[in-house]
C-alpha cells in the first residue's frame, strides 16, 4: 500500500511539457523483445476481440508509423497511434522533423515507474508544443499506460500538453492493487480487459484518463531499463546524461 501511495503521488509531479526518413531500414520483429508480449503469449492471454480492441495488443502491420529515438544507450522503437491520438502524434512526429528532440535528455527517470523527455531545456519545466500553446488531451480508453506506452507529461490541468512525453517502465502491478486503481481512474477505462492488460504486463493504471497514450515501444523496452536503471539525483534527474542523439519516423513495410 505504501508503494502505491507512492507512485499515485508521482503522477502529480509529471509536467508537460514527423516525418523523418521514410525507410524500412528499422529491423523490428514482433510487438515486444520481453517475452511476455510475444505474439504466442498475447494470442494465449487474450481473445482476438481484445486484440482487435486494444491496439497495443497488435501485431505490426504494413503501414503502421513508427518512431525511433536513437539515445546514447541504444534505440527505442515505438509504434504511433495516429487514427486514435492525431494531434498529440502529429506534434510528436512534426517535432521529430524538426530535430526538436535532437540532443534532448531524458531529465527525469524513475525506476519501476517511467522514463520522461522531451524538454529542450532539460529541466522539466521548458518545451512547448507546435501549436504554440498547450493542446487537449485524446484520452481514449482502449489505449492505456501498460509497460511500455508513450504517453504525453502535463501539469494535470486542461490544455498543459506541450512537448514532454513519458515511458511507462513498470513492469508489476500487484492484483491487490488493483481495486483502488479502479477507484482512480474513470469508469471508461475499467474492464476485464484493462485488468488483464496491466496483470499480465505491468504498468501505470493510475495515469489511464490523465495523460494521453498515443504509442508503444515495440523494440527497445530493454534500453528502457536499463535507463530506468541509472543512478539519479534527488530530483529524479540522472547524474550522466541520457540523451535523444536524433530521432526518426519510418512507415513499417
Amino acid at each position: 500500500m505504501k508503494r502505491l501511495l507512492a507512485v499515485l503521488m508521482a503522477t502529480t509531479l509529471l509536467f508537460v511539457g514527423c516525418k523523418g526518413n521514410n525507410s524500412d531500414k528499422a529491423d523490428i520483429n514482433g510487438i515486444m523483445e520481453d517475452d511476455y508480449m510475444k505474439k504466442e503469449n498475447v494470442e494465449k492471454n487474450f481473445s482476438a476481440d481484445e486484440i482487435k480492441k486494444y491496439p497495443q495488443l497488435q501485431e505490426l502491420k504494413a503501414g503502421d508509423e513508427i518512431a525511433i529515438l536513437h539515445t546514447n544507450m541504444g534505440d527505442i522503437k515505438i509504434k504511433l497511434f495516429r487514427e486514435l491520438a492525431p494531434k498529440t502524434v502529429e506534434n510528436f512526429t512534426k517535432h521529430i522533423e524538426d530535430k526538436y528532440y535532437d540532443n534532448v535528455i531524458f531529465h527525469r527517470v524513475i525506476k519501476d515507474f517511467m522514463i520522461q523527455g522531451g524538454d529542450p531545456d532539460g529541466t522539466g519545466m521548458g518545451g512547448e508544443s507546435i501549436y504554440g500553446e498547450g493542446f487537449e488531451d485524446e484520452f481514449v480508453p482502449n489505449l492505456i499506460n501498460i509497460r511500455g506506452a508513450l504517453s504525453m507529461a502535463n501539469t494535470g490541468q486542461p490544455m498543459s500538453n506541450g512537448s514532454q512525453f513519458f515511458i511507462v517502465q513498470n513492469s508489476n502491478v500487484p492484483k491487490e492493487t488493483m481495486p483502488q486503481y479502479e477507484a482512480y481512474v474513470d469508469s471508461s477505462y475499467v474492464n476485464d480487459t484493462w485488468k488483464k492488460m496491466y496483470l499480465n504486463f505491468g504498468g501505470t493504471p493510475h495515469l489511464d484518463g490523465h495523460h494521453t497514450v498515443f504509442g508503444q515501444v515495440v523494440q527497445g523496452m530493454d534500453v528502457v531499463d536499463e535507463i530506468a536503471n541509472v543512478e539519479t539525483n534527488e530530483m529524479d534527474k540522472p547524474n550522466a546524461d541520457v540523451v535523444i542523439k536524433s530521432a526518426e519516423v519510418i512507415k513499417f513495410k
